[in-house]
């Protein structure tokens, strides 16, 4: 009887254990699941905007809600970078100068490096870890080093934003990590994003990096398209729940240079598919010429925008809401500015997470994910050179007008590289790259309907030490591939579609 009895105390510990594990995971449950709920609730629409502007023209490309109020996330940190690169270029801080680590830095959210307080971290890999990890933590630690304070630091990068044109930017810190009253548009980040090139071509193929090693840990840059899309230099991704996800992206390809951004993704790879559409419906509209567009540099600070409520959507981080006006802490003399609230309908979250271009656009394989860092040489001490006169309004307007000679066209638009874009079929292979575009030409003009929005490329292949080229066409879904194929088989040509 006592044996029973003490396996029945046995059994009622263990349930009482189970009922209790049982409620512990139900209250950290639902706060994993409102995390991993962003990316999949179809409820989630953060305001959205983009833009494409000609890096060599000013000429703009695509704009949708460009000057709406938005969150810059971690966008932010092209700023911070900007800032610090200033430094070097002065020679305050070389590429091995000790950056000292506060507690306050060691505090801040993830994503974060891990630095402690009382440590000290390179300018070099400060630049790195800012690129790649997107480190709030290392972000804090810049703004002490070069402000004295991270607030006082956010002070300077909104100078600087104005000097550079950015009229309705506003910093509050050097991270991106959410507050209300930081706020930025895609045109500002578009002018950002072409000054930090302009003005420091030493230190801006560190965006380059596809990820970076600090102590024994390796850490991937966060812009999943670096490696995969042809030309792509950078810049920079940003997340917070009131921001949606943010991109900000370079692209040179063939002689054009465009400079794009996507605001209020609904997911990372929603934003990707975007940017990539974006850029490869745009791309070739640049302008392959020599450019003609002034460099986008600083001078003296352009009139800022009417002192109006800012408006911004909810804190809460787990739903967007309705907006609700609040009042901004601002310094005197800066502007209180309202952010749009729209929501128009972006890329869908479903489907591969590999983005599509529409056209255009090539895509990089086999891209390593560890690529070796810039060569950049340590800055020696210079004096500051004298700021560039910054473009009027008016002066970009008339750089717009200047567009650039139509080219002939008497053939379908071809690529030396495969573009993944569903299905793609394959009209054969020749030895003369010429032939496959002849083949693709006629294929077009025979196949009007249902090669109508199909993309034509060659594809050079090696071959048992032979180069072929492959004469195909992509952009179907699988039953319009099979489709396309049987009616032109009826024309007389081989066909056979397969997965791009």
């Amino acid at each position: 009887m006592v044996s029973v009895s003490v396996k029945r105390g046995r059994l009622r510990t263990f349930a009482t254990i189970l009922v209790a594990a049982a409620a512990l995971a139900a209250a950290v449950a639902p706060a994993e699941a409102r995390r991993k709920s962003i990316k999949r609730s179809s409820g989630y629409n953060p305001p959205y905007a983009a833009m494409v502007v000609d890096a060599k023209t000013g000429r703009t490309l695509h704009a949708e809600n460009e000057d709406a109020l938005r969150h810059p996330a971690s966008v932010t940190k092209v700023m911070t970078l900007y800032m610090l690169f200033e430094q070097l270029e002065r020679g305050r801080y070389r590429l091995d100068s000790p950056l000292r680590v506060s507690a306050h830095a060691q505090s801040m959210a993830p994503s974060k490096l891990g630095v402690e307080a009382g440590d000290t971290i390179a300018v070099e890999d400060a630049i790195k870890a800012l690129v790649t990890k997107s480190a709030n933590d290392v972000a804090a630690a810049v703004a002490e080093n070069i402000g004295g304070s991270e607030e006082a630091f956010a002070e300077m990068m909104t100078r600087k934003a104005r000097q550079l044109g950015m009229t309705r930017t506003v910093y509050r810190n050097a991270s991106g990590l959410p507050d209300t009253g930081q706020v930025t548009t895609a045109r500002d980040l578009i002018i950002l994003g072409r000054a930090i090139q302009d003005r420091f071509p030493r230190y801006y193929p560190y965006f380059a990096l596809t990820g970076f090693s600090y102590g024994s840990a390796w850490h991937r840059n966060h812009n999943r398209l670096l490696g995969r899309v042809e030309g792509m230099d950078g810049i920079k991704t940003g997340f917070t729940r009131m921001s949606g996800f943010n991109l900000l992206s370079s692209v040179k390809v063939d002689g054009r240079h465009v400079v794009a951004v996507v605001l209020g993704g609904r997911t990372g790879a929603a934003r990707d598919r975007q940017m990539a559409s974006l850029l490869g419906t745009h791309i070739n509209r640049a302008y392959a010429g020599t450019r003609i567009a002034p460099t986008v540099g600083e001078g003296t600070a352009v009139a800022e925008a009417p002192a109006r409520p800012v408006r911004v959507a909810s804190a809460d981080d787990d739903v967007p809401a309705t907006t609700a006006a609040v009042t901004p802490r601002a310094p005197v003399g800066r502007p209180m500015i309202d952010i749009a609230t729209t929501r128009p309908v972006v890329a869908s979250a479903s489907g591969a997470s590999t983005a599509t271009p529409s056209s255009g656009m090539r895509w990089v394989t086999g891209a390593s994910s560890k690529a070796e860092p810039p060569k950049v040489e340590p800055a020696r001490p210079e004096p500051p050179s004298r700021p560039e006169a910054l473009r009027t309004e008016k002066t970009e307007t008339r750089v717009a007008k200047v567009e650039p000679k139509a080219e002939p066209r008497s053939e379908p638009k071809t690529e030396a590289r495969s573009p993944i874009s569903g299905w793609v079929i394959q009209l054969g292979a020749t030895d003369d790259e010429a032939k496959a575009k002849e083949i693709l030409q006629r294929a077009k003009s025979q196949g009007r309907s249902t090669l109508a929005h199909a993309l034509a490329f060659t594809e050079k292949v090696n071959k048992g030490g032979s180069t072929l080229y492959r004469a195909r066409f992509s952009g179907f879904d699988e039953d319009d591939a099979q489709t396309a194929c049987k009616a032109l088989k009826r024309s007389g040509f081989a066909c056979f579609a397969i997965r791009g």
